[in-house]
């Protein structure tokens, strides 16, 4: 799974949850690089790899582009992830599905 990879790196999921905590309107590039410290040529790069995992969606606005988390990657991943939890018995995973249960209600109810 690319995803897996893309955030396998810490700059890469560094990022990503820059975009998550930035939500619906996302962060320009130069905005990720000055809130991480990051060189334009290196998170090029790394926005890159995050683009082709689907994990980060981008639109130009004028000269620059911003990016966005793509929170629905990142629900099928966790799905993915937990659909054969600790080796066929889900019930040991109910306490990471309540959790992120919760949360997603919580998120709503804002």
């Amino acid at each position: 799974m690319d995803a897996l990879a893309a955030l396998g790196q810490e700059t890469r999921l560094d990022v990503f949850r820059l975009l998550v905590k930035a939500g619906k309107e996302g962060l320009s590039a130069g905005a990720i690089s000055g809130a991480l410290h990051v060189r334009p040529n290196t998170l090029s790069t790394h926005l890159g790899i995050l683009s082709q995992s689907g994990l980060v969606n981008s639109e130009r606005d004028g000269r620059s582009i911003h990016y966005r988390a793509d929170l629905g990657t990142m629900q099928f991943l966790v799905t993915y992830l937990l659909q054969d939890c600790c080796g066929g018995n889900p019930e040991l995973c109910a306490p990471i599905i309540n959790m992120a249960t919760k949360t997603s209600a919580e998120d709503e109810a804002c």
